[in-house]
């Protein structure tokens, strides 16, 4: 499907592409040249609802919870086929809006997000509900019903894959949606709302309003017509999307920010550990929630691992996101770079040592910066305790697995963690003691729809992928009929 099929940068609601009531637009800016490709329409409070009322009308009317879950299911996997066959589009439109490489975008954000949708589908048909024995003379049941109109808003930095992380499974229950992205990345959601009408999703079931946090977002969130929010961002932010959604009873699911530890141990196979290592921190820029920007390594081979990192990260390919060899592209934007630049400053005067990197790159005008590996910082420093959310590594060394895995812990967020070990009997129990919602053994990033992750403490809760996943789109109706 070609890009000039979409409305040019207009919001999605009940079916039909529309500027925003006012006629205001924004900027989308490609993070690898720093210069504006295009402009999208920019919501007000009218415009949200407006799709809250589409949405809601979609819902009460049963276009989309009046089908069986089999019809919703097959439509659902006739949008993974469509993005499946759009994948150049769909992975040129994220690498250009996000600066991520190109090669990540097609081997991870578009096969991600078909197959968040295929699953999804799958479990669209087992949404049932269980007979229950009691001791009265009545047949006792639960159903699962959909709960109305949820309010998708996503971050900036894995748009297609976290948008489906939160479309898939309120389709999949028979919910209506409104998604508001990220002001600074909306082109794929604008395109998926195309792919999702051509596959059959009937108007109205999902909508799409592009614009701020502070004015579409909020509007959003405080809608008396949203029955659901389902939010990924920052920490700070989802405190308020919590407080603000409890004023109304809102049940809410959140992925927050994070700060994972990956812990190597003596009898880990340094080869192998490396890569998880490098691919912990870089991966989408260090951008990424679940990335692995705290290092604790055993003492005895801290300093042998310290060399190895310092020959190993300045050769990670940096560079053009459209080039096919780069790995490393910009940072989503120059607020994002500029703040990494700050934690790397106040490293150095809290006496941390640049072991790679420090600096940011001058590469056609973009946001881009070096991966960057430091040492010799104190557990309490707030380079280490706080999410810097870019390509930079701390790494700590400790004495005891006791002593690592207080480290691990010692920080507010839980979102994820990582052992590397040869040891199975370690593996487990260390993975035990981790307040994480995901652990990886001996590699990072392992995700699968089938796989439920999300987070604890200050990295939010509710569980997205998986069927746990369904559990929030859903309520639970008992009915209980009397035989007598």
């Amino acid at each position: 499907m070609s890009s000039n099929e979409i409305e040019p940068g207009r919001l999605f609601v009940g079916g039909q592409w529309r500027e925003a009531a006012d006629g205001a637009r924004t900027d989308v800016v490609d993070p690898s040249r720093g210069a504006v490709v295009t402009t999208v329409a920019e919501a007000g409070a009218d415009d949200v609802d407006a799709a809250v009322r589409a949405a809601r009308e979609a819902f009460d009317g049963g276009a989309w919870s009046g089908l069986s879950g089999r019809e919703r299911g097959r439509i659902l996997h006739r949008v993974a086929e469509l993005i499946r066959e759009n994948v150049d589009e769909l992975a040129q439109l994220e690498s250009l809006d996000v600066g991520k490489p190109i090669s990540l975008c097609h081997a991870v954000d578009v096969t991600n997000a078909a197959n968040d949708y295929e699953h999804f589908a799958a479990l669209a048909h087992s949404l049932d509900g269980a007979v229950r024995n009691t001791p009265m003379n009545a047949l006792a049941y639960t159903k699962r019903e959909p709960l109305g109109v949820v309010a998708a808003i996503t971050p900036f930095n894995f748009p297609l894959i976290l948008a489906g992380s939160k479309i898939g499974p309120a389709l999949a229950a028979g919910n209506t949606v409104v998604h508001k992205p990220a002001d600074e990345t909306p082109l794929s959601a604008l395109y998926m709302a195309a792919l999702l009408q051509r596959a059959g999703v009937p108007d109205g079931v999902v909508n799409v309003v592009t614009g701020t946090g502070p004015v579409a977002g909020e509007a959003l969130l405080r809608h008396r017509g949203v029955d659901k929010v389902a939010f990924t961002g920052s920490t700070a932010i989802g405190r308020h999307v919590a407080a603000t959604a409890g004023e109304a009873l809102k049940p809410v699911t959140m992925e927050l920010g994070g700060n994972a530890a990956n812990i190597v141990f003596e009898d880990a196979d340094l080869e192998k550990a490396v890569g998880a290592i490098i691919k912990a921190f870089v991966f989408n820029t260090g951008q990424f929630c679940m990335g692995g920007p705290r290092l604790l390594v055993a003492r005895s081979v801290h300093s042998t691992l310290l060399g190895i990192l310092a020959d190993a990260v300045p050769g990670v390919p940096v560079g053009d996101p459209r080039d096919p060899g780069t790995v490393v592209g910009p940072m989503a934007g120059e607020k994002h770079l500029k703040k990494v630049e700050e934690y790397v400053d106040l490293a150095r005067k809290e006496g941390g040592r640049i072991v790679c990197g420090g600096e940011r790159l001058d590469l056609d005008g973009g946001f881009y910066y070096q991966p960057t590996v430091i040492a010799d910082l104190s557990n309490d420093s707030r380079v280490v305790q706080e999410e810097i959310f870019g390509p930079v590594l701390t790494v700590q060394p400790f004495d005891s697995e006791d002593e690592a895995v207080a480290l691990a812990n010692s920080t507010p967020y839980g979102l994820a963690s990582g052992v590397q070990t040869t040891n199975l009997a370690r593996a487990h129990r260390v993975a035990d003691r981790l307040q994480a919602g995901i652990v990886w053994i001996n590699d990072w990033a392992m995700l699968d729809p089938a796989v439920p992750f999300g987070g604890v403490k200050d990295s939010g809760y509710g569980r997205e992928y998986g069927p746990e996943a369904l559990d929030a789109y859903t309520k639970v109706k008992s009915v209980v009929v009397s035989l007598d």
